[in-house]
């Protein structure tokens, strides 16, 4: 996204597109896909771990998904054990609490109807975890309760 907008921002200083194409190692289409949508890209309010914009995703998704990419960072500094099914929860809790916002005239204006259910499903988690880049963040059952210094000792034993 961060690149998009300088594009865009060099773009609009009066770069042409080919130079912009050789500059960032893009083809020209996709330098000239990034200006035809500049207006949504500027629009977009992606927090600064998004790397992927989702076109035709309702507003209420993506303010969900910034919030609980800002909540997954806090634990990662607090170094919280994080699973799927942890993160699916609060990104539903979230979703709720946005939703009612929203019905109670306090969330932000938006042409879209905001829905009335979120399911955090296996897909979602997916499609999230690929727009954000939190791959290495997550952990998944055994994996995130094993004792890491116990199985580097028995390795060390095992060796001699």
């Amino acid at each position: 996204m961060e690149t998009k907008l300088e594009i865009i921002k060099k773009y609009e200083e009066g770069m042409h597109i080919i130079t912009l194409a050789s500059t960032y190692g893009r083809k020209q289409s996709t330098i000239g896909t990034i200006i035809r949508n500049k207006e949504a890209i500027k629009a977009s309010k992606s927090s600064k771990g998004m790397t992927v914009l989702a076109s035709g995703r309702i507003s209420i998704n993506n303010e969900m998904e910034r919030l609980l990419l800002l909540w997954i960072k806090e634990k990662e500094i607090a170094s919280d054990t994080l699973t799927q099914s942890v993160i699916s929860h609060k990104a539903s809790a979230i979703f709720g609490d946005l939703v009612k916002a929203h019905r109670d005239g306090e969330g932000e204006g938006t042409s879209q109807q905001a829905p009335q259910e979120f399911k955090a499903s296996h897909g979602w988690f997916d499609c999230f975890r690929k727009r954000t880049g939190i791959h290495s963040v997550v952990r998944h059952g055994e994996a995130a309760s094993s004792d890491k210094k116990a199985a580097e000792e028995s390795s060390r034993s095992l060796r001699m």
